[in-house]
């Protein structure tokens, strides 16, 4: 199916775009969606280069542009390269999706320093330090920042005292920044999917588990998401459909509380 063809108006017709995490999952859907509204992607992954080059060739054979750029998101340099290959490649940035995460869950006993520091230097610190080096990129009209944060944030499952805490951060973090960066005509929003179904998602054996059905039974809409309910959003909080909009936090859940 061509995704481009069934845009009339493009939203997104000269923008571009870095989605970081964007091999697999919510932010391959992410980076795919913007594309097929005009956007110049740029495609971050820390190791799976097959899966970013699957999403590039899966845009570009759509008609849209879009390169996949190595990095790291918790170590600086990487993401100085990160933005550094952007420029080069598209000369100029609009768009920042803050995907890149770590999902791991462990009952109080068994929570140690590493995992503590593994979780909030990628999902907290790294996007801070993401964030502070798009904000250098995006011209003076302005720029757009949406950060992946999780209904965990709010939540709160048994066994995700880390992961939880992690995500209340980029809550926290995504309304302070909408504040200090407003008058820069910068928006800053978070988007808080609930239990979607990704490759992570079977991989941690979720989809045949007591705690997939606990959910869909708390789920109002009965079901949980696919990475394209997410994705749809994404893309109005990158448009300017969302113009006025900043500093919010959108639960995408299928109103699971």
């Amino acid at each position: 199916m061509n995704i481009m063809s069934n845009h009339t108006a493009n939203k997104l017709t000269g923008k571009v775009a870095v989605v970081t995490g964007a091999s697999k999952g919510i932010g391959a859907s992410i980076a795919k969606q913007l594309a097929a509204e005009g956007a110049s992607v740029v495609v971050n992954y820390a190791s799976s280069k097959a899966g970013a080059d699957k999403v590039v060739n899966e845009i570009t054979s759509d008609g849209g542009k879009a390169i996949a750029v190595q990095g790291d998101v918790s170590k600086k340099a990487d993401i100085d390269r990160l933005f550094a290959e952007t420029k080069k490649a598209f000369g100029q940035l609009d768009i920042l999706v803050n995907n890149a995460g770590v999902y791991e869950f462990l009952p109080l006993e068994q929570v140690t320093g590493e995992h503590f520091h593994r979780l909030f230097n990628l999902n907290v610190l790294g996007l801070i330090l993401t964030t502070q080096e798009a904000v250098k990129q995006f011209s003076s009209n302005g720029g757009n920042i949406i950060n992946i944060s999780s209904v965990a944030s709010t939540g709160t499952p048994a066994g995700g005292s880390v992961y939880s805490a992690t995500k209340a951060a980029v809550d926290a973090v995504t309304k302070s920044l909408a504040k200090e960066l407003g008058s820069r005509k910068i928006r800053v929003n978070s988007l808080n999917p609930g239990m979607v179904e990704t490759e992570g998602f079977h991989a941690a054996g979720i989809a045949d588990s007591d705690f997939r059905k606990q959910v869909e039974a708390q789920t109002p809409l009965g079901r949980i998401g696919q990475p394209q309910d997410i994705a749809t959003v994404a893309t109005f909080l990158a448009s300017d459909d969302s113009a006025w909009i900043t500093g919010e936090t959108f639960v995408v859940a299928g109103g699971f509380r």
